[in-house]
């Protein structure tokens, strides 16, 4: 394979992950403004938004794995896949009984999910760089799932709002991926 083949698929690679980056960032905005508004004033909204957010992080990883070569080459997004979808259904479950029940789910996924997407971000790092920000994001999630769990044991119920702070630095950080790949090209090409 020659040097211009390799540049035009990590070229095709860059341009994919800034896109799924920059589209992961602003579908988390958006929910987090739906949460933070229609989210607060009404429960239905409140259990439907925290089922979409697990269901759409399974998505996602499932159209990025098809994009990086299929589910079988990616084992920690065809993983992380499983653990969201299973999540977002253990939150329609856990809706039923409480808030703290769905925080205590939220927990877990976010420590699963965010160990998952650093070691995606690990290994896209050897091939792609500029995935410090997907390193910080899986690792704080992960921190974030931590305190969700403990959240959850509190005599104070939770909301939305729990959710949407977790969410709102997740979207930071996918806009950050974005932005720092755009600049990585944009060095490269200059050198």
């Amino acid at each position: 394979m020659s040097d211009r083949t390799l540049d035009d698929e990590t070229s095709t690679t860059d341009r994919w992950l800034r896109s799924y980056y920059a589209l992961r960032g602003a579908v988390s905005v958006l929910w987090v403004a739906a949460a933070l508004t229609v989210g607060t004033m009404s429960p239905f909204v409140a259990g439907a938004l925290l089922t979409i957010y697990p269901a759409w992080d399974a998505a996602a990883n499932v159209i990025d794995a098809r994009q990086n070569g299929g589910l079988r080459r990616n084992p920690t997004q065809a993983f992380n896949t499983v653990v969201s979808s299973v999540t977002a259904v253990g939150v329609a479950f856990a809706l039923a009984a409480s808030m703290n029940a769905v925080l205590g789910v939220f927990g877990v996924w976010a420590i699963l999910s965010g160990l998952l997407q650093l070691g995606s971000a690990v290994r896209r790092w050897k091939s792609y760089g500029a995935q410090w920000a997907m390193i910080l994001s899986g690792g704080q999630s992960a921190l974030a799932g931590t305190f969700f769990i403990v959240q959850a044991r509190m005599p104070m119920p939770p909301s939305i709002t729990n959710v949407a702070g977790y969410a709102a630095v997740g979207a930071f950080y996918f806009l950050v991926s974005a932005v720092w790949l755009s600049v990585s090209q944009l060095r490269r090409k200059a050198a």
